[in-house]
């Protein structure tokens, strides 16, 4: 076993070697150009796409050399358990990566630490045990693709769109990578075999390679839709690609001129302003703004939504923000020396990671702050209550809006300009829906307070929201009256909404609860889903009823046991069609021997 590890490692070290170097290379050529730490989350992930198919080529091709007939025997035919091949040769693989990419990380994340006066958070540590964890789990993707039968060796690959999707931050993160590369390993095991071509024999090994195929499976029946999607819209049909938006959809909302909109939601109203008002929009300014954050910034996460600095150009200093130390740490943009600390109203930590926002604003969870540069210090200008995060914050006129994802408040502008206390809103409205399903604020002064319209499309496309406009009225005495609400038109029916959930709803509800695991609050997430209608339901349990019966006709042209015959079929009723579609790629129909009648010789 000790002599196959190395010679794996003597067989790839020239390759491994010049990957580091390059990569080496490339990582402070970018770092002398912009601070990797501080990047956009964008950033990170093209970087882990690249991680993750360096790992994918090294895993296909080395066990592609090993895969052939010959080859594969020759390798096990050794007085080693296969297990121990296995680890042998993975093993090296591993070492190969963590020597191509974790090392090069390590030595930049060091110098930025050791060298410069750049901020360097644990989480960066962090951040390259993670880069190294991508890969490996895209190298035993390779491997598990070339190992198992092509029939359904790529299910493997399902693991790494859960990668991409994943909502988890922080060390939640690195524990779905770990799960990932987990599973990853179990997939092998079972399949690092003599007969390659068979399918898997024990429970645990069935387990291990169905559940992944059968979401993959799901995720291609999902593709398979979008893709019909984009045909429709090629073709020049598809509602949301119209020239001329259909009145009172969603999609004539979303693209609408403020002062069309709040006119046309005023339209049902029966308030006897309602003429007034609707005369007012057309010739006065109105403004039009929404949601900015879709996310919040976790303390410790591994990435950020956006990079957490700011520039003061009067002291040319730049501040960036420290997750350890929970303050902003600042240096000379000339000398690039360290320029001291800034916490919260003073020398305090911040409660909650800060992001920079418009109009000067910093924005920490439930607390706007306004930095002061002749003190230097950040000064708390809006808090909101303990329930309460900053969405968006944004000037209107002589007022300044900000949105949490509770309510809509307005501040006096000039306060905010002149002033360095607190500030206490003049009006306040409960939003009249769920952050997340809110896409646009339309609002127009009045002598008395505002006319606000609140426009929720969000996730109404796939069935997690119901469209519909709201408008209110708020005065100068903090009363907020409800003016009028309309209902938006959405082109389609179940069959479109709930295409990703009536092919298999127990495996939506799986997907949906992996991807958000070990993921926290976010504004974009926070909706109000309907109830499924029963045009769906009715859709989802004949789709459900055809995968029985398909699996009952299925099974009896394989080999498989009873117990096995009985199990398949009650998971095709209650997976729905991607288990019927595992069943046929794992277990196809057995050949069968007929009797062929042999002609007899004529008699003389």
């Amino acid at each position: 076993m000790w002599d196959l590890f190395k010679a794996e490692l003597l067989r790839f070290r020239a390759w491994a070697g010049a990957y580091a170097t390059v990569h080496l290379i490339v990582l402070g050529f970018m770092s002398r150009l912009v601070d990797l730490a501080q990047q956009p989350s964008l950033v990170y992930a093209v970087i882990g796409c690249i991680y993750v198919v360096t790992g994918l080529l090294l895993g296909l091709y080395q066990m592609g050399g090993y895969r052939r007939p010959n080859a594969w025997l020759n390798l096990l035919h050794r007085p080693l358990p296969h297990w121990h091949v296995a680890i042998a040769l993975f093993g090296a693989g591993a070492v190969l990566l963590a020597a191509a990419i974790l090392l090069p990380l390590l030595v930049i994340v060091g110098w930025q630490e050791s060298m410069t006066a750049r901020v360097v958070d644990m989480r960066h540590f962090v951040l390259t045990l993670s880069g190294l964890l991508v890969a490996l789990c895209g190298y035993l993707s390779g491997g598990y693709a070339m190992l198992a039968d092509k029939r359904y060796s790529a299910c493997a690959l399902i693991l790494l769109v859960l990668l991409y999707f994943s909502n988890a931050t922080g060390v939640g993160a690195v524990a779905i990578q770990l799960l990932a590369l987990a599973w990853l390993a179990m997939m092998i095991r079972f399949a690092f075999k003599p007969d390659l071509a068979a399918p898997p024999r024990s429970v645990a090994g069935t387990v291990a390679t169905t559940l992944p195929l059968q979401m993959g499976l799901w995720f291609v029946l999902l593709l398979a839709g979008f893709g019909i999607e984009f045909l429709w819209i090629m073709q020049g049909s598809h509602p949301n690609n119209m020239a001329i938006p259909t009145p009172g959809s969603t999609k004539q909302a979303n693209n609408a001129e403020g002062k069309d909109l709040l006119r046309a939601g005023l339209v049902g109203s029966d308030s006897g302003e309602a003429p007034l008002w609707r005369e007012q929009a057309a010739i006065s300014e109105v403004f039009t703004f929404g949601p900015q954050l879709d996310a919040l910034p976790v303390r410790h996460e591994l990435t950020n939504l956006a990079p957490m600095e700011f520039d003061d150009d009067a002291r040319r200093v730049r501040w960036v923000f420290s997750h350890d130390s929970m303050r902003f740490e600042g240096y000379d943009i000339a000398t690039r020396r360290a320029a001291g600390m800034l916490g919260a109203d003073g020398d305090g930590a911040f409660a909650s990671p800060v992001l920079p926002g418009p109009e000067g604003a910093l924005l920490s969870g439930g607390t706007v702050y306004q930095y002061d540069s002749d003190a230097r210090i950040a000064l708390p200008r809006a808090r909101l209550p303990a329930d309460e995060v900053v969405t968006g914050f944004q000037r209107i006129g002589e007022r300044v809006a900000l949105l949490s994802n509770r309510a809509l408040y307005f501040y006096d502008g000039q306060e905010l300009l002149n002033g360095d206390g607190v500030l206490t809103p003049r009006q306040r409205v409960s939003l009249p829906g769920r952050i997340g399903n809110l896409t646009r604020i339309d609002a127009m002064e009045l002598l008395d307070g505002y006319l606000v319209s609140f426009t929720f499309t969000g996730g109404s496309h796939n069935g997690d929201g119901v469209p519909y406009q709201q408008v209110l009225r708020i005065d100068g005495s903090n009363v907020s009256t409800p003016v009028a609400r309309r209902e938006l038109l959405h082109a389609g029916g179940a069959a479109y909404f709930y295409n990703s959930w009536y092919p298999s709803p127990l495996l939506y509800a799986a997907q949906t609860s992996l991807v958000n695991l070990f993921a926290g609050y976010a504004p974009g997430r926070d909706i109000n889903r309907p109830p499924v209608p029963r045009g769906a339901m009715a859709i989802a349990a004949a789709l459900m009823l055809l995968s029985l019966l398909g699996a009952i006709w299925h099974v009896r042209r394989t080999a498989l046991p009873l117990a096995a015959r009985i199990a398949w079929v009650a998971a095709c009723g209650l997976l729905s069609v991607p288990a019927l579609l595992s069943l046929w790629l794992l277990y196809p129909a057995s050949e069968q021997l007929h009797d062929v009648p042999v002609a007899q010789p004529a008699m003389a």
